[in-house]
């Protein structure tokens, strides 16, 4: 990164949301930055479009493990830039967003990743998520998993991407793959953080996640095999027990709900996220109005 202007890569995955996927596309070709911007749409489990392609955009199905990871992962690798960047097709990069990241990277030559605030974009509502610092540790990643270091803000240095693995393709369902990507890179060095709204995230219960249960509670187990320090610190246990149980409440398993929920209170009796787990268990209010009530306020499990 010796030149004014690395040139920067942005991996696009998408399955079948053509009109959003364009939308996406256009925000980060729109970028004001003086360097070479180049974008890779990556079709997972779809036919891909080759109409987007063109002189700064390649167009590829994913080659490697079905699902979000292998796609990001497909993009990477076709990429031969100075950095490289994720944007999801749902979501919008605002004007500015490139050109302080990448300064915010060059001023930490050590950092592996830089991510961003975020305004959330629910049913009509902005909601800005701010994170009141410029660095993010490891170990606050741990403590909290802070939504606004999200995936469609990162910006990382390939050659480091690459050598910290890229995203890992084992979670299960690639849920919570970039906090785990996030994790592994600020184990290297804190992430460089742009605490200023530069992209707009779309939150609504129709996504592909809203209501994949099975999934959330299986890859939440794995976090908890790969990362042990989260057992360790008595709020982290508690949320991910607290959301272990929200999700298992879901899925109609009261029993277990009821021990996930004593696990959580047991790390931290003030956890917030076990009445919700225990309203749902017992019927009193099904899990989507609890995520409407909790979206509808920028808020998630």
């Amino acid at each position: 990164m010796s030149d004014a202007y690395p040139s920067v890569g942005v991996v696009l995955p998408t399955h079948d949301r053509p009109e959003m996927l364009r939308r996406a596309l256009e925000s980060v070709l729109a970028q004001d930055y003086g360097g070479e911007v180049h974008a890779v749409v990556v079709y997972d489990r779809a036919t891909p479009d080759e109409s987007l392609a063109g002189d700064r955009v390649r167009v590829l199905a994913n080659d490697r493990t079905p699902g979000l990871a292998g796609a990001r992962n497909t993009g990477i690798l076709a990429l031969d830039t100075d950095l490289v960047a994720f944007c999801d097709d749902d979501d919008v990069w605002l004007p500015g967003k490139l050109a302080a990241q990448v300064a915010a990277l060059r001023a930490e030559p050590r950092a592996v990743l830089a991510s961003s605030a975020i305004v959330i974009d629910f049913d009509g509502r902005e909601l800005p998520r701010v994170a009141g610092r410029a660095r993010v540790t490891y170990d606050e990643l741990i403590r909290d998993r802070l939504m606004m270091v999200h995936s469609s803000t990162y910006l990382a240095r390939r050659a480091e991407l690459v050598e910290i693995g890229m995203v890992d393709e084992e979670i299960p369902g690639s849920q919570g793959e970039d906090w785990d990507l996030a994790l592994r890179a600020a184990r290297r060095h804190p992430i460089v953080h742009v605490d200023r709204p530069y992209v707009r995230v779309l939150w609504g219960l129709t996504s592909h996640y809203a209501h994949a249960w099975e999934t959330k509670v299986a890859a939440m187990r794995w976090f908890l095999d790969r990362y042990p320090e989260i057992a360790r610190e008595p709020a982290a246990a508690a949320r991910v027990y607290g959301q272990i149980a929200f999700g298992h409440a879901c899925n109609g398993r009261r029993g277990e709900a009821l021990r996930w929920s004593g696990r959580a209170l047991r790390a931290n009796w003030r956890e917030r996220r076990v009445p919700f787990a225990l309203a749902v268990a017992s019927g009193l209010v099904s899990g989507e109005r609890v995520l409407l009530a909790l979206h509808t306020r920028g808020r998630g499990i």
